[in-house]
């Protein structure tokens, strides 16, 4: 922990799946999207320690990216969230919460649920645990391109919070600067513009498959 402590490569830099030994599990809350669950961990020579985190089913996020005037905008949405006691500026996204659904099939229902669109190209952009001490939200995060309107028809009733949902086209390096100075809060909406930006500079070289692998996916 030190200026001595060894360098390494990106390369090195892969995380790893792999649970400690519970030695016991309850379950004191159960809610409407998550339950708490308390483990009793064994942490080995570091001891046994008490640990309680919320189960949730994951969720994805999509990063619709549109030129206008040869200048690429990203669809923002702002909705109320409770919890947090704001109205912010986010990405469309939906939780993982269709039995069986798979993750690139709910990215698809969510655009078209919550702005109206759909895409006929998508890539995986990035994936993330929202908070992994406490809150491990596995989330997938896509890039959503060449994008058509849904037919009026077919378009999602939207209710609760959705129903107010305001959506608007913003230049993607005018998000980012938001983003980066200090005017947007919503984690994975942060990661999903910076994500975006960073992979257009590098030619989009980056993305991956729209069904590549997503091992941290809860299965329940």
């Amino acid at each position: 922990m030190s200026l001595s402590t060894r360098r390494g490569r990106g390369s090195d830099v892969v995380d790893e799946l792999g649970r400690k030994p519970v030695l016991e599990t309850q379950v004191p809350f159960e809610g409407l999207i998550f339950d708490v669950r308390r483990d009793t961990v064994d942490l080995g020579a570091a001891g046994v320690v008490r640990r309680d985190y919320i189960e949730h089913p994951g969720a994805v996020v999509v990063v619709a990216l549109h030129p206008f005037d040869g200048v690429d905008h990203v669809m923002l949405i702002r909705q109320y969230r409770h919890p947090a006691g704001a109205f912010l500026w986010e990405l469309p996204a939906g939780l993982l919460d269709v039995a069986g659904e798979p993750a690139p099939a709910a990215a698809v229902r969510e655009l078209r649920e919550e702005v109206d669109l759909a895409a006929s190209r998508w890539d995986v952009l990035a994936d993330s645990f929202a908070s992994p001490g406490a809150f491990p939200e596995a989330v997938r995060i896509y890039l959503a391109r060449d994008l058509a309107d849904v037919p009026a028809s077919e378009r999602h009733e939207r209710t609760g919070e959705e129903a107010e949902l305001v959506p608007m086209w913003v230049p993607l390096d005018e998000a980012v600067d938001a983003a980066l100075g200090g005017r947007m809060h919503n984690s994975a909406a942060l990661i999903g513009v910076l994500s975006a930006w960073t992979a257009r500079s590098l030619g989009w070289s980056t993305l991956r498959p729209h069904d590549a692998p997503w091992p941290e996916r809860p299965v329940h």
